[in-house]
């Protein structure tokens, strides 16, 4: 097969720094990763494939269009997958200023850089391209606990500032599509988790902040479901959309690991109760404090990726408790990668080392 050149924006960050890992992984694929290296952006997560010859890294910001279209032009990528967006909830709902930047208007002006690009593209070559728009279950709103799943035919509902920044851009990214011709696709996917996830996400704080005897912080009653996806699963399927799905279509990928945030961490305890006990013989769990619920908070995300498994032929390959137990292991070997990240400060506060910012970082 002759070498493609894929362009991943925000590939520093959790989710986009496994898929440049996967994709260098490949003998196959040349990265270009783009990042503007905000908080969440972490080079520390990128830092085996380097000095890759078939990887290269781009500091800068998808609203650049200039940049963009000179970086497209050097290039002349087979593909683009967009993955840079701010994306925690919480952050959203204190700030929605920068959602609205980075998801939509970001969106915007890449998609117009992108359309440029391909319509100078020849024949083969622009029949071969794909923009790959990935994106999240939670554009569809909520699920009540006792059934239903999200598909690609569910209308969309989103309920935070986050959400909402992401359906707008999903939308920006189908009128492309079915205005101007450009070859569009959409992913939506369920909560991820996994190696290199920044520390204010539910597992690896409720990891950190058991390892440093603070309270782990679960919303209300921690009723709330979502399903789980382990986050190289997920890079495998984002591989096998943009490799081989259908422009003009949209791919669900969810792990069929539906959990109550309560009982995702009870599991983290019990797992690091058996790898690292307290001292005194205590139990990780009686560490877990129950905190004011988050306004507009969602009940229940649960994905169908049927289409994904039966088109294109990927399952995810890590149960939850693989998948969980991998995690932890992971963040017990490597606190050379979170460390540097607890002594930064970040919206002026230490990570996980403030009640009150800790009230506010629980589960999405």
């Amino acid at each position: 097969m002759a070498r493609r050149t894929i362009l991943v924006t925000g590939g520093a960050g959790f989710i986009g720094s496994a898929v440049c890992r996967h994709l260098i992984g490949r003998s196959d694929t040349r990265v270009v990763n783009l990042d503007k290296l905000t908080y969440a952006g972490n080079l520390a997560s990128l830092a085996e494939i380097e000095a890759d010859p078939n990887y290269r890294f781009v500091r800068g910001d998808i609203g650049a269009g200039a940049l963009i279209s000179q970086l497209l032009a050097e290039e002349r990528p087979d593909a683009i997958m967009h993955l840079a967006a701010e994306s925690h909830v919480d952050r959203s709902i204190d700030g929605p200023g920068d959602f609205i930047e980075t998801n939509i208007v970001g969106t915007f002006r890449l998609l117009q850089a992108a359309l440029g690009y391909w319509r100078g593209l020849d024949g083969e070559k622009a029949r071969r391209f794909r923009f790959h728009h990935i994106s999240t279950d939670e554009v569809f709103g909520d699920l009540p606990f006792d059934g239903g799943l999200f598909s690609e035919a569910t209308p969309y509902d989103p309920s935070s500032p986050y959400s909402a920044s992401k359906a707008s851009s999903d939308h920006l990214v189908r009128a492309w599509g079915h205005t101007y011709g450009l070859p569009t696709i959409v992913s939506n996917c369920s909560n991820n988790y996994g190696p290199y996830h920044f520390p204010e996400k539910l597992i690896p704080l409720v990891i950190l902040n058991a390892l440093h005897e603070l309270p782990l912080p679960v919303y209300g009653e921690g009723a709330n479901v979502r399903d789980w996806l382990y986050v190289e699963d997920h890079a495998r399927a984002l591989d096998s959309i943009v490799s081989d799905g259908r422009a003009g279509e949209t791919y669900l990928i969810g792990g069929r690991a539906e959990r109550t945030n309560l009982d995702v961490v009870r599991t983290i305890c019990r797992l690091l109760d058996e790898r690292k006990p307290r001292p005194g013989g205590q139990l990780h769990e009686e560490l877990v404090t129950f905190v004011a619920d988050r306004p507009g908070h969602d009940r229940r995300y649960a994905i169908d990726p049927s289409k994904a498994e039966s088109e294109l032929g990927w399952q995810a390959k890590e149960s939850f408790e693989s998948g969980l137990a991998k995690t932890i292991d992971w963040y017990l070997a490597r606190e050379d990668w979170w460390r540097p990240l607890q002594e930064k400060k970040y919206a002026g506060e230490r990570l996980g080392a403030a009640p009150r910012r800790a009230d506010r970082q629980a589960a999405s």
